[in-house]
């Protein structure tokens, strides 16, 4: 696996962020004047991927990384529902439905591997490097 940067360079945040705007461009569709709530609470959950993603990959440390990749891929499961809910109230067409549902199928499938791979890494983060040590016995003069 390579190694990243920062969180723009992790493929399943540039997933979910083409995801988001996937998202976003529906519900600015004429099906979605109606339902306001749901278009709000659509696009804050599929925001809500990508800046878990990026919000654990910040923190430095795996453990936590781990725990927001949890959060993503929880909300990643609230953007499939509302999607099928969009459906039902006739707010997006069958086969638009499937094909972003099954996208979000699988970024969920990503971020589980990612969980998968860094709950067996040895890493434990940026932050857990060892500081250099520092003398702080400087003498002085009177």
């Amino acid at each position: 696996m390579a190694t990243a940067k920062n969180f723009e360079d992790l493929e399943i945040w540039k997933i979910a962020r083409r995801l988001s705007n996937e998202i976003y461009d529906l519900t600015k569709s004429e099906a979605f004047a109606k339902g306001f709530s749901l278009k709000d609470q659509i696009n804050r959950s599929a925001g809500s991927v990508m800046d878990n993603i990026a919000e654990g990959f910040e923190r430095n440390g795996r453990k936590e990384f781990i725990q927001f990749l949890s959060f993503a891929k929880g909300s990643a499961g609230e953007v499939r529902s509302q999607l099928y809910r969009a459906l039902d109230r006739k707010h997006i067409e069958q086969a638009n439905s499937e094909k972003l549902i099954n996208e979000v199928i699988n970024l969920s499938k990503m971020i589980s591997g990612l969980m998968k791979y860094l709950q067996q890494s040895i890493i434990k983060g940026s932050k857990y490097l060892e500081e250099p040590e520092v003398d702080y016995n400087i003498p002085y003069e009177n």
